[in-house]
């Protein structure tokens, strides 16, 4: 099942940014419209008050509050379906309960509307290896022992087709082609054996980063920060973990810029998996619904690697197979406001 969130301009005097379930012929069912339309048909005034208890507009709230997002989900879609079958497309105030993703009103945002908190790994270990290379420096022992990651800000992200921004402090800006993973269930103290059960599904992740600000930023070794904060993707949908079958998957990652192939790689060529991730982060803490974890950059899966910039105007399309592909456009550099 891919999950998106779409953006209507409208929003029938509902929220502009909501959840929906993306088909393979482009429509994009209202799951919460869904609800509303069936309390409608049983009678009940208070239809759409019903549909928001019964299943939120936001994947956020969704993850949140029901003990099973997915199988709520699916439910949602069975009920779809019930509704297609007997022609009831629209509720009484011309509501409709599906769109269509090539309406040119409609656009995909960030899949998920809040994110609970940000962890990227560092797990794909070509790209580790360039990196310390690059420094004149071996992979520490240490890199092999735990999956280390750093905590990044859960405000700047943006969707698909979004403008990324060129902050005003930075003069070298990079992209960074990531596999992303979000967590369904809440759980401590989790046993790996355990832990592929609170993984809701997986996402592309572009993890922009300013390179001359973050490399000032470690070689005070402490950060990253504001070589990170400002800007993130992800999109265009979630793909819930079912559809790969009942391990994690190995998926063919590929970024292009301008249409011309920069990275490739696969997700599964990491030193560690989401589930010893889990296991790692959740001992003695807890890991919630919504929180996502980045896998860390694949090998080649950034300029930095290459010693290839991207420029303002510059087309990044990333791809990973099963899910879909990320497209943005680089923004232009902000006016100076200060400088490092």
């Amino acid at each position: 099942m891919k999950i998106c969130t779409y953006i209507h301009p409208q929003a029938f005097g509902q929220s502009q940014k909501r959840l929906g379930i993306l088909l393979e012929d482009n429509r994009i069912i209202d799951p919460n419209f869904c609800w509303a339309m069936d309390y409608e048909r049983e009678g009940f005034r208070n239809h759409y008050e019903r549909a928001n208890r019964k299943l939120p507009s936001s994947l956020s709230e969704l993850l949140l509050y029901h003990d099973d997002a997915f199988e709520a989900l699916e439910e949602s879609y069975g009920l779809f379906l019930f509704l297609q079958k007997v022609g009831d497309l629209s509720l009484r105030d011309g509501t409709p309960i599906f769109f269509h993703l090539d309406d040119d009103s409609l656009k995909l945002g960030c899949p998920i509307d809040k994110i609970t908190s940000y962890r990227d790994f560092y797990a794909h270990e070509k790209h580790v290896a360039k990196g310390f290379e690059k420094r004149g420096e071996p992979i520490p022992p240490a890199w092999y022992e735990i999956p280390a990651y750093y905590k990044g800000s859960t405000q700047g992200f943006i969707g698909p087709s979004d403008e990324i921004l060129w902050p005003s402090y930075t003069d070298q800006l990079d992209y960074e082609l990531e596999f992303g993973m979000i967590i369904g269930r809440e759980g401590i103290n989790i046993k790996e054996e355990d832990a592929f059960d609170h993984i809701f599904g997986y996402t592309i992740l572009n993890d922009i980063s300013a390179r001359d600000i973050q490399r000032k930023e470690m070689a005070i070794r402490l950060g990253p920060a504001k070589g990170k904060d400002f800007c993130s993707i992800l999109g265009p949908v979630i793909v819930t973990k079912d559809e790969f079958g009942d391990s994690e998957p190995n998926l063919l990652m590929t970024a292009k810029v301008n249409g011309v192939e920069w990275s490739r790689g696969y997700s599964g060529e990491t030193h560690f998996d989401f589930c010893k991730m889990i296991t790692h982060v959740a001992q003695d803490e807890w890991i919630m619904p919504g929180d996502l974890f980045g896998s860390g950059t694949v090998g080649t899966g950034c300029g930095l690697e290459l010693d290839k910039w991207i420029q303002p105007g510059d087309k990044l399309t990333l791809e990973i197979e099963g899910i879909g592909e990320l497209t943005n456009i680089v923004g232009s550099k902000r006016e100076t406001h200060g400088k490092f």
